[in-house]
């Protein structure tokens, strides 16, 4: 097995990958702005740039230093093509063009001497590793600036002592100092962007946190409230029904099941209203606190929804295939279920003795189900409803439920005074945009 690094090596090997590892994805330069002009600019800057510098660069090669057409102009590439690179990758871009620079210095060396040299760097590789250098500071983090700022500094001191009769010029320090300057702005204006940038993320937190805390608490008041005032006469109307055989002497055998009928549908009211207590308390829509966790009523439980209707006094005919279609998706079955449930609610409160018919099939296929609720005129035209007036919530709720399974709803009145509601519910949960709920006139 290979032996671990000593501590100090294995320091310098993190440092070094530290500062060899760019920082973040190779994102072009001023991709984040808003403004076209300013997400090409930097393209178009490298671009000119390359055009400009790659023939210069030849030229003084070739002419001023002696090297063949060949090999100045194939230097010129490798010195200036790496502006092309620097929008997205400003590093690597900065270490192709230093590499390149280096070797041409050294290659320079087996040249005569000639004291009207800017040795080491010509002027359009100073030109070009300034460029560099402005773009590395734009984007990279600071230890990796010092290292590529301390590594031109070195390799240009290297080179002017190897050789320090080629030139009576100090063109490195002079590319040190102004390179310096220049990423250190460049840096400044980054970090002050990122910061900029990190502000407003954290602003649009704190605005989405203050929405998040409203919501939750306006749910805990209205859960509240329904605790209050709709869970407690629930819970007296449970009472009395269970009692009243005990209080109330000599009642026939039929009011007896009745006030049991009574009891068990409070009960059952009273159950579904503390797991929707607990989806209102929980943090998030999804009842984490654990009040979705209970099972949700289905098309398997309308059957025990009509016979409830039915000991209510109102006339409900149930139509339902043997087998539905298995593994019906959670919300299309409950849908299904308070969709019906709705219903025969609105038939209860505004035409009380009505015949009414509720029919669940499959339906496109097996792909969809059909649900349809129908009744007729109240039986009795002069008996009052139970409500005169309405908010007309239930058809809305009605109509959320079967948008948000992308499917179809038509409700309305018939011309025998009765009324009609119609749902088909796709077995998908993917809304339909072409498909629009409907109601009749």
């Amino acid at each position: 097995m290979p032996q671990s690094l000593p501590v100090p090596l294995a320091r310098v090997r993190t440092y070094l990958t530290d500062v060899c590892t760019p920082a973040g994805p190779p994102v072009p330069m001023g991709a984040r702005s808003r403004r076209r002009w300013v997400r090409r600019l930097p393209y178009v800057v490298a671009g000119l740039f390359t055009a400009l510098l790659l023939p210069l660069t030849g030229n003084v090669l070739s002419n001023e230093f002696g090297l063949s057409f060949g090999l100045a102009l194939s230097l010129a590439v490798a010195q200036t093509v790496p502006l092309l690179v620097a929008v997205r990758r400003p590093l690597l871009a900065w270490a192709l063009a230093f590499a390149a620079s280096v070797a041409t210095a050294v290659i320079l060396l087996s040249e005569p001497v000639n004291h009207d040299w800017t040795w080491p760097w010509p002027p359009p590789t100073a030109v070009t590793m300034l460029l560099l250098l402005l773009a590395a500071g734009m984007r990279e983090r600071r230890p990796t600036l010092v290292a590529v700022w301390l590594a031109t500094g070195v390799a240009g001191a290297v080179l002017r002592g190897v050789s320090p009769e080629r030139s009576s010029s100090n063109v490195w320090v002079t590319l040190f100092v102004l390179g310096g300057i220049l990423m250190l702005l460049a840096g400044a204006l980054h970090e002050r962007g990122d910061a900029r940038r990190a502000l407003a993320e954290q602003e649009t937190i704190s605005e989405a946190e203050r929405a998040r805390r409203t919501l939750l608490e306006e749910r805990t008041r209205i859960a509240r409230e329904l605790h209050d005032v709709v869970a407690h006469h629930m819970s007296v109307i449970t009472v009395q029904a269970d009692s009243a055989p005990y209080r109330l002497a000599g009642l026939p055998g039929e009011a007896r099941e009745e006030f049991a009928t009574i009891a068990a549908t409070a009960r059952e009211s009273l159950t579904e209203m503390r797991r929707l207590l607990g989806v209102l308390r929980s943090e998030d829509a999804s009842g984490a606190g654990g009040g979705e966790r209970a099972p949700q009523p289905g098309v398997s439980r309308i059957p025990q929804l009509v016979e409830a209707t039915v000991r209510s006094g109102l006339p409900v005919e149930l139509t339902m295939p043997d087998k539905l279609p298995d593994a019906l998706p959670q919300a299309v079955d409950l849908s299904a279920y308070r969709i019906v449930q709705e219903a025969l609610a609105n038939v209860v409160r505004h035409a009380p003795g009505a015949a009414t018919r509720v029919s669940v099939s499959a339906g496109d296929a097996g792909t969809s189900l059909m649900v349809l609720v129908v009744n007729s005129a109240r039986a009795d035209r002069d008996a009052r409803p139970v409500e005169t007036g309405g908010t007309g919530h239930g058809l809305i709720g009605m109509r959320e439920r079967v948008r948000l399974v992308g499917g179809a709803l038509d409700t309305g009145p018939l011309p025998d005074g009765g009324f009609r509601v119609a749902a088909r519910l796709p077995f998908t949960t993917a809304p339909d945009e072409d498909e629009e709920d409907s109601v009749s006139p």
